[in-house]
């Protein structure tokens, strides 16, 4: 298999997280992609429309995207732990939080694309405050949940903890850890685990 991907892309991080949980990282050749809104990385659209990674080419020259998607394919591919609970409420709530998780990272990565990509005299201040009280609002709500996360490791958990490292990675002096010592704590044993020490984001 062949994942177009960027070290920084939370969501990459979480499909390689969930391949390094199945087992399955060995068998997945990575490719970097530099994409961005206003750049096109040619060897991605060729697989991918619209553009965007991380995108899986499997093994029969099919390519899968988004994340979630990719995702619940490499679940179905080993034997072990299933990360997708298959039914029932445990598998909806492991889909919400994974919901939750993305949006995250969605509002995340807009803040970062409004101070990084767009001219200093375009941005606009209550739109970039209105992305980062979606991100403390999540927040705050996974601190309320966090003590009933499940025992072993689930989709939702993975998004979660890779949300977190987002956010430590790109917005390192927004500590979101004192309003959240519950969260902050499950947080510190989870990203020890060897898929996230494995899969830390670069650049």
């Amino acid at each position: 298999m062949r994942l177009h991907f960027s070290p920084a892309s939370p969501y990459a991080r979480k499909v390689l997280v969930v391949a390094h949980e199945a087992g399955l990282e060995a068998q997945i050749a990575t490719v970097p992609a530099s994409v961005s809104p206003v750049s096109i990385d040619a060897s991605v659209v060729a697989d991918n429309p619209l553009g965007k990674i991380p995108c899986l080419v499997t093994d029969a020259g099919e390519a899968l995207y988004d994340s979630r998607v990719i995702c619940e394919y490499l679940d179905s591919r080993h034997a072990g732990h299933r990360l997708f609970p298959h039914e029932g409420p445990t598998r909806w709530l492991a889909l919400r939080r994974e919901a939750l998780a993305d949006g995250i990272c969605d509002a995340s990565i807009l803040c970062r694309y409004e101070a990084v990509l767009r001219p200093k005299d375009r941005q606009w201040q209550d739109w970039l405050d209105g992305q980062v009280l979606k991100v403390q609002r999540a927040l705050d709500r996974l601190e309320q949940e966090v003590e009933s996360f499940p025992v072993l490791p689930d989709i939702g958990q993975i998004a979660v903890a890779v949300a977190l490292g987002y956010r430590d990675f790109r917005f390192a002096d927004d500590d979101w850890r004192p309003r959240r010592p519950k969260l902050a704590a499950w947080y510190a044993t989870f990203a020890e685990r060897p898929s996230m020490r494995a899969t830390a984001p670069l650049g």
